[in-house]
Formats: C-alpha cells, structure tokens, sequence
C-alpha cells in the first residue's frame, strides 16, 4: 500500500496566499522526511479554495527539494492548456527527476478559466478526449503530428523525449480524474489509471474500479495491466488520540474553507451552479476516511483497500488550516499508521 499526501494549498479564512502556499511547500517536505510515498498537487485558478494555479509548477520545485518522493499532479487540467505545452512539461520532469513525476489529468469544470485562457467551453464540453489522446502521443512518441477538430499543426519532434529518462518506465505515469462512467470508459479504454475524488465513498469506488476493468477488458487492453493498474483514492486524513478531536479539528476549519472557495467558482457562461454545503460537506468527509487514532485510520485506509482493490493513496492533511497542526499530522501519519499498513 503506498500513502501519499493531496496538497491544495487551501486559503483558509483570515489567511494569505503566500500562507498557504508556503503550508504546501511544507507539507511536501514533511511527507517526504515522514515517509509518506507521494505529494499530489492540485490546481485551481482565480479562486481561494486553492491557490496553486500551476500543479506542474509546483510539482517542479518540489521534485528539485526531494530525493525519494513521487511528485504528482492532481490534477493539470487539461481543457485550458495545450496538451503538447504539457506533454513537455512532462517530459522534462519525467527526465530531470529520474522518473518521480506522475501526471495526473481532469476537465476541470465549466468555470470561467475557460474564457480566460480562451479554450472556449467546448475544450470542457467536447474536447478533452481529442486533448488526452494528442498530449499521450506526444508522450510516446518520438514525433507527433495532428488534423483534429482542436489541434493541426505538421509532425515535429518530441523533445526532450520521455524515453531519454535514465529509468525503467517509457514515460510518465498518467492518471485520470474520472467522476463519471464517461470518464470511466475513456481512462479503461486508454488504460490509464484512474484518481477517484474524495466526495464518493468505498462503495461507489469500488463500482467503477469493476466497470474501468470491464471497459478496458472489452477495449483489448493487455491482462496484466488490467490486473496491474494503480489507481489513485483521494480522501481526508486526520489524525488524533480521540477520533472526536481529529473531527473536531476538521469541523472547525474546513466549512470556513469550502464556504469561501466554492463560493468564489464564476461559470464561464454564467449558468447557476449547486454548491456543497460547507458543514454537511465535512461531516460526510469526516465519516468516510481516516479522521480518528491512528488505529482507526490505518483500519479505514486497508478496509477501503479491501474493498475497492486500491492500493494508492492520496489524503488531504492540510485540513486544520494550521501549519503546525498539518506537519504534526503528516507526521503522525507516517510514524503510526504507515507501520500497520505494511
């Protein structure tokens, strides 16, 4: 089982962006010294409820400030960027790290980033199959042209190329943000593995686990990566002597949190958007992962693995909105609920 941390970079009430970025930077590092396997990146632009608006940025300085940690994205979202802009990024950090970046992928939502970096809403509506299979060929090729609806431009060659890296693997890892049985079947079919969000549970998680496995059976992918694939669970983690402290902790922060990020999300074409409601939003976040004693989070973490066949995962630890608090918790996680992991 590895065990990673997600890193938002959460701009909590009453605090500054640097503060939380400087909170993310820190969490990276402690993972690593706590040795947690991986740090996932989030992305987020124009809006506190994250605010690092460049994962493959981030990712970058943390690969320079780490030897052993992977360092992944969760996720760049692909319907604001040119896939090739990516796919160099990519490699370059797949080569310059010795194979520790992941790159993990998503369509975002229908916000108004899509107006701002002029990708218009059908990138996020239509175009992000065309976008992850151009930005997989760049990855795995050694040239690369295109005549799709989004992108045509003559073949040009791929550098630096992911295969130059001093490592076992091709290229980066992919992995893809799938919230739906759409996105479900597009990863299954590309055999890419999945990151499955925090707001779903084991159970849901487990049916689209069955239904990437079917899709890809049916696709042709090859039985050993259909058995292999390592998918990502995203949850929250906090850890406490008292599971009602560890709770405690979340449900003093984290509504704050939700209310004034997911407030600020503007949709590109102004339609109205439901939002989450902060509390109830916590509370189900609070029962459905390792919010407790160390004993309890180890419990949940191998019991969802039990249940869904993941093995990786990526857990939230900066919900207290406190530095201390967060390396404390990073901390904990690694010296008493890695060891009954195995």
């Amino acid at each position: 089982m590895r065990v990673g941390s997600f890193v938002l970079a959460a701009q909590f009430p009453g605090q500054g962006q640097g503060e939380a970025l400087h909170r993310a930077v820190r969490t990276a590092e402690v993972a690593e010294e706590a040795g947690l396997d991986a740090v996932w990146l989030a992305e987020h632009h124009f809006v506190p409820y994250g605010t690092c608006p460049s994962a493959v940025t981030l990712a970058a300085l943390l690969l320079g400030r780490t030897r052993r940690l992977r360092v992944g994205t969760a996720v760049s979202v692909l319907p604001t960027v040119h896939p090739v802009a990516l796919g160099e990024q990519a490699a370059l950090l797949h080569v310059t790290s010795g194979g520790r970046f992941s790159l993990g992928v998503g369509r975002g939502g229908p916000w108004v980033d899509l107006e701002v970096f002029g990708t218009g809403l059908s990138a996020y509506e239509h175009g992000f199959p065309e976008s992850l299979d151009l930005l997989m060929r760049w990855l795995r090729e050694p040239s690369v042209s295109a005549s799709g609806e989004r992108f045509a431009f003559r073949e040009v060659p791929v550098v630096p190329r992911p295969s130059e890296a001093l490592t076992e693997t091709a290229g980066p890892e992919v992995v893809v943000a799938c919230t739906s049985p759409a996105s479900v079947r597009l990863a299954a079919e590309r055999g890419l593995p999945m990151l499955l969000g925090m707001h779903v549970g084991d159970e849901e998680k487990a049916e689209m686990v069955a239904l990437w496995r079917r899709c890809a059976r049916a696709a042709g992918r090859p039985g050993e990566e259909v058995r292999d694939a390592a998918h990502v669970s995203a949850g929250v983690c906090q850890i406490a002597d008292r599971r009602a402290d560890a709770a405690e902790a979340l449900l003093k922060a984290m509504p704050g949190w939700f209310k004034q990020g997911l407030d600020a999300h503007v949709t590109v074409d102004d339609r109205a958007r439901r939002m989450r409601d902060p509390l109830a939003y916590t509370e189900l976040l609070c029962g459905l992962h390792p919010v407790g004693d160390p004993r309890l989070c180890a419990d949940r973490l191998a019991a969802t693995s039990e249940r869904t066949g993941i093995t990786r995962f990526a857990l939230l630890v900066e919900g207290s909105g406190d530095l201390a608090a967060t390396e404390e918790n990073v901390r904990r996680l690694g010296a008493e609920v890695l060891p009954h992991l195995g």
